[in-house]
């Protein structure tokens, strides 16, 4: 990985901004569903991948980069709201109605965010569609027996082993780290 600054300030800004740039040698030239129109030909461009921050922080580049990389993954999060959660348009005739509704929709959020920490262990997070085609949306009856009532769910023998670890991984409550705020 290689960082560098430089400072730069376009037509409509009032001031010069901090701009980091990042270049970081990329491993798998062809990585699936990645697409690098932009100087694809370009043979010194090729292998590698680049990054621009523009900032007013006055950390070092380092530090700037790796405050940026952690949040790098949040407009995934927000195109999920939007998409999954119909959080990209709805408004009532009341704000309190509004704030309500949206409170809400971030509380069923947070809930499905916590099931796929704790219990689904995915390196790739599933949206709240691929969850509720996999797992949420599961045909079921109740079978009646004298001694004990039993809920049957329709899973193919297929996905029987991996239907039946995955709720094992909700047998413990999950351990969360915890942020706590000085100041």
């Amino acid at each position: 990985m290689e960082l560098a600054e430089i400072t730069y300030q376009a037509n409509r800004w009032n001031t010069a901004r901090r701009i980091v740039v990042v270049r970081q040698s990329v491993k798998r030239k062809n990585a699936p569903g990645k697409t690098r129109s932009l100087f694809a030909d370009d043979p010194d461009i090729q292998g590698w991948r680049y990054g621009a921050m523009a900032t007013n922080l006055s950390l070092p580049a380092v530090e700037v980069w790796r405050s940026y990389r952690g949040r790098a993954d949040c407009e995934n999060r927000i195109k999920e709201l939007k998409n999954d959660f119909r959080l990209d348009s709805f408004n009532l005739n009341s704000f309190y109605a509004t704030e309500a509704a949206l409170d809400f929709a971030m509380l069923a959020y947070n809930l499905m965010s916590t099931f796929r920490q704790a219990v689904m262990h995915a390196k790739i997070q599933p949206t709240l569609t691929t969850l509720h085609q996999q797992v949420l949306a599961v045909g079921a009856f109740w079978h009646r027996d004298p001694n004990q009532n039993k809920l049957l769910l329709a899973v193919s023998r297929r996905r029987r082993a991996w239907f039946e670890g995955l709720w094992a991984n909700a047998g413990y409550p999950p351990v969360l780290p915890v942020q706590v705020k000085i100041g």
